[in-house]
């Protein structure tokens, strides 16, 4: 299997290779892909040292899927031309997410919708990944009406200029900066940048991508996103509302039996997810679990996963998974 990761500088791309090699996949040749500044470095796979290619080079070379991280006018441009020379594309920038010909896939949920006429495969926001991991089993058996979601997401989401901006102001030295603001002591309500309806781009895509990879438009969710000083890992507080009622213990029997979450919710001993406990898993962490007292047939839950792993490269990696194992490249 020849594998091209697009980005692999940058910080997904970085962690798309550790995954890929904790995971054993199966690659024969491995091509390395970033921009053209970063054209004739070296980078390092399983003890063995690659240089980075340009982006005309790998498409010629014509890898079966190329996995992308390097930005949505990048993927615009790129992924149709390495569909054009057969290969399938796995994109993690938001460019082809709510495109109605591409699919948006989390392989945990909707991976058999998949097809081998499929050469552009959206990979979803990396807070909408989190969210419908835990959803989903829920919408399955409940049926979702209405979802309130606000989320406390690491500077690692906007990239490696918003970590070294933290790591800055820890520090106490000047520095560029990612964000308007300081991000150390502080909260920016502002993920992404804002729209004419007053929301950001990223409260949108937590409104709508769950929707498409569901399949299912009957409900609704209101997002605010919020940028907190931690380095990795997102965190989001849900309130869902359900047409049908519901048991705490059968919540967590279900959260339970769903393949990728792990379920951390006892008070009694201080158990509940957070960052610092996710940081380098795959998991998505649910806990907090108590029923809405203020509406019938309503949950509030807390969800926490690494946001560079599940929220990005595993996800994608999985994806890549189901198209081998399947027999799709």
């Amino acid at each position: 299997m020849k594998i091209a990761v697009v980005g692999a500088t940058g910080m997904v791309g970085e962690v798309m290779l550790k995954v890929l090699a904790e995971r054993n996949f199966p690659i024969s040749e491995l091509l390395l892909v970033a921009s053209e500044r970063s054209v004739g470095k070296k980078l390092t796979y399983k003890g063995e040292e690659y240089t980075i290619i340009g982006l005309a080079d790998a498409v010629t070379a014509k890898p079966d899927i190329a996995i992308f991280s390097a930005g949505g006018d990048t993927s615009l441009e790129w992924a149709p031309k390495f569909a054009e020379a057969g290969t399938t594309v796995i994109d993690n920038s938001s460019a082809w997410r709510m495109d109605p010909t591409k699919k948006l896939v989390v392989p945990e949920i909707n991976a058999d919708e998949l097809t081998v006429d499929d050469k552009i495969i959206a990979n979803p926001n990396c807070s909408t990944i989190q969210l419908v991991m835990a959803l989903a089993p829920l919408h399955d058996k409940y049926k979702m009406k209405r979802v309130v979601i606000s989320t406390y997401q690491s500077v690692s989401g906007t990239g490696i200029k918003a970590v070294r901006q933290l790591e800055n102001e820890i520090a106490g030295v000047d520095g560029e900066m990612a964000y308007p603001y300081p991000i150390g002591r502080n909260a920016l309500p502002h993920c992404d940048v804002f729209l004419e309806n007053g929301y950001t781009k990223e409260e949108m895509k937590l409104a709508r991508e769950p929707q498409k990879i569901l399949d299912d438009r009957t409900f609704s969710i209101s997002a605010t996103a919020v940028r907190i000083p931690t380095a990795g890992g997102h965190s989001e507080s849900v309130n869902v509302e359900f047409y049908n009622d519901f048991e705490l213990n059968e919540i967590r029997g279900i959260l339970n039996e769903t393949s990728g979450v792990t379920v951390q919710d006892n008070p009694d001993t201080n158990t509940y997810p957070m960052p610092i406990y996710a940081h380098d898993k795959d998991e998505v962490f649910v806990g907090r679990l108590r029923r809405d007292e203020t509406q019938q047939n309503t949950l509030n839950m807390w969800i926490v996963a690494d946001n560079l792993r599940k929220g990005a490269a595993t996800n994608a990696v999985q994806i890549a998974e189901y198209l081998v194992a399947n027999e799709l490249v």
